[in-house]
């Protein structure tokens, strides 16, 4: 069965696109915790960072970069941003595919929970 992440990257289900290219995509969040929040995933299903293998790299490598671009897109640099990733039930993982959330927009507490 297809998780929602593998059905927006199929356009099977529609997402607000604030990015795409070959490996990522990154949109909105549906629930979004700020002003700001969009996740950014790569296109290939990875479950999370901890089976990423050493052939992942240079696509972590990529979805950093993409980050990079978005937050400065999205005029949050200056004021600074949270990039989370949550692993595992514990961790607050819901879709098992490795997406990272960045939220910004406003003055974010620590620890966040």
């Amino acid at each position: 069965m297809k998780s929602i992440f593998e059905k927006i990257i199929s356009r099977e289900i529609e997402a607000d696109i604030v990015y795409e290219d070959g490996l990522t995509i990154a949109f909105k969040d549906i629930n979004p915790v700020a002003p700001k929040h969009f996740l950014v995933i790569p296109k290939k299903k990875i479950k999370n960072i901890q089976v990423v293998t050493s052939n992942d790299m240079h696509l972590f490598t990529h979805i950093f970069s993409v980050i990079q671009k978005l937050s400065v897109q999205e005029q949050m640099v200056e004021e600074g941003y949270r990039v989370v990733t949550n692993i595992g039930e514990y961790g607050g993982q819901t879709v098992e595919h490795l997406h990272f959330h960045i939220i910004g927009g406003r003055p974010l507490r620590w620890p966040p929970g």
